[in-house]
């Protein structure tokens, strides 16, 4: 069951260049960054309510990241929905015959459990499942 927008991600070429936009100009609080070596990712997380906005930053110049910017420049990269139970929802997601990218949970940033909807299964929107 989906209980809320977890968080916005957004690609950007620099973490340290783009805060400023969300701490100098909008007045919200960065909480805290962290490396994701196997996803090629250093992320930022700047809370919002009772969502997030997660900054990504490429690690590596062949990451999903980096690759993305590459094709269609900074900016909103992913939605993420959290859900209370990820392996129940990718069960029904199947059931329901939706294109997934993970089919099984990974662990993503903050500990979260992840796993990505395919894009051609939504209209060009990149979902993210998480459960926290």
């Amino acid at each position: 069951m989906i209980t809320k927008i977890d968080h916005i991600g957004i690609a950007v070429k620099s973490i340290e260049q783009t805060l400023s936009v969300y701490t100098d100009i909008l007045g919200l609080q960065l909480t805290g960054q962290e490396v994701i070596d196997d996803q090629k990712v250093k992320v930022a997380f700047v809370p919002i309510g009772e969502s997030e906005i997660e900054l990504l930053e490429s690690t590596e110049p062949d990451g999903p990241i980096a690759k993305f910017i590459s094709k269609y420049g900074e900016g909103i990269q992913h939605i993420a929905l959290r859900v209370s139970d990820i392996e129940k929802t990718l069960v029904e997601l199947k059931q329901k015959g939706v294109r997934l990218i993970d089919e099984k949970p990974r662990y993503g940033a903050g500990g979260a459990k992840i796993a990505f909807i395919h894009p051609k299964a939504t209209k060009g929107v990149l979902i993210e499942i998480c459960e926290r």
